[in-house]
């Protein structure tokens, strides 16, 4: 199976059997979406929460950078390859406290609460998260099983999607 690297600002959608995979998850946000029966995946690694920061192209110029633009998108090009918004598992990952020992700025926080309201807004539930924190974080999704793992200097675990958790707001939840 190929190892597809995500980058910081961007995202991959594939129905391929690969490995989506996203590193330095700080206060950036990773959203690993997963249809079991199209088998389609899709990874999106977020820096900020909204395009407006970016003056001169309200994030046109790099839209996976930002919440509000990137999000959308990932999920546009889930949908072309098949996957139906009923049947995706959302799992989603980072959101530290890794630069701002202060919280002053509260990015991760803020990048947060961006996408859990976009995804609200949306009507899309989240099966699983691992949020908050001070660590740094490495997502790997595999796109034929769905089985998704966040690796910490701590070690590895699975993510795993609760259907139960979903409907309470969010599973394997982890906020610091």
């Amino acid at each position: 199976m190929k190892t597809v690297v995500v980058g910081v600002g961007d995202c991959k959608v594939t129905d391929e059997p690969a490995e989506l995979v996203t590193y330095a998850l700080g206060s950036c946000i990773a959203v690993a979406i997963w249809d079991p029966v199209a088998r389609v995946g899709g990874l999106l690694h977020f820096m900020l929460p909204d395009s407006s920061v970016d003056r001169d192209t309200q994030g046109r110029a790099n839209p996976f950078r930002y919440a509000d633009t990137g999000t959308p998108l990932l999920f546009r090009a889930a949908y072309e390859k098949g996957a139906e918004k009923r049947r995706l598992l959302v799992r989603l990952a980072g959101g530290a406290n890794v630069v701002d020992s202060n919280g002053v700025f509260n990015i991760g926080r803020r990048n947060y609460a961006a996408v859990r309201k976009i995804l609200w807004k949306a009507g899309v539930l989240v099966h699983g998260e691992d949020v908050g924190g001070t660590v740094s974080r490495t997502v790997r999704l595999e796109v034929p099983t769905g089985r998704c793992t966040v690796s910490t200097p701590a070690g590895a675990r699975e993510l795993k999607a609760s259907l139960a958790g979903a409907k309470e707001g969010g599973a394997e939840c982890r906020v610091a």
